[in-house]
């Protein structure tokens, strides 16, 4: 049997878990991995990505339905979404993405009371023996050091100059 060390997970395992929805936590304390607040909509990235700058976009309003956003939100949320994998085109130079929602818990959603989109960048031959064979997902650069550089450019949004 082989092993992988990951001694940085320790401090998710050991640490107190906080209550509430992480997306509105995320919001209301800005933590970091928050990238962007803005009036409508907020960008963090994925605490436990499937590739190096998952980020996950979603309305400040907590919803967990479509159904639910105004025309309006629902045009910033998309438009926040555009914007983001700009950002991830200019900082990361990935050769494609996955987009997308998981509405309700059987689809995959993780927190499926706050609506959320993920963008997921990638990279030719991103997907390699030990995801195949281990099941296993390789992340090339710390979490911290991706925000660092994403951050920058998150920071020069201005959601009014988008209507």
């Amino acid at each position: 049997m082989k092993t992988m060390w990951a001694p940085w997970r320790i401090e998710y395992i050991l640490g107190e878990k906080e209550e509430g929805c992480v997306f509105c936590l995320a919001k209301d304390v800005n933590t970091e991995l928050t990238l962007f607040v803005g009036d409508q909509t907020m960008v963090v990235m994925n605490k436990f990505p499937y590739s190096n700058a998952h980020l996950l976009v979603c309305p400040i309003r907590h919803v967990s339905r479509l159904d639910q956003l105004s025309m309006q939100e629902m045009g910033i949320l998309t438009k926040t979404v555009e914007q983001s994998i700009e950002i991830l085109k200019k900082v990361m130079n990935p050769d494609g993405f996955n987009v997308g929602l998981n509405l309700g818990k059987v689809a995959g959603a993780g927190v499926e009371e706050h609506l959320h989109f993920h963008i997921v960048p990638r990279w030719f031959g991103d997907v390699n023996a030990l995801t195949v064979f281990a099941d296993v997902r390789v992340i090339p650069e710390h979490i911290l050091a991706t925000h660092a550089n994403l951050k920058p450019h998150f920071d020069k949004l201005d959601p009014k100059t988008w209507e």
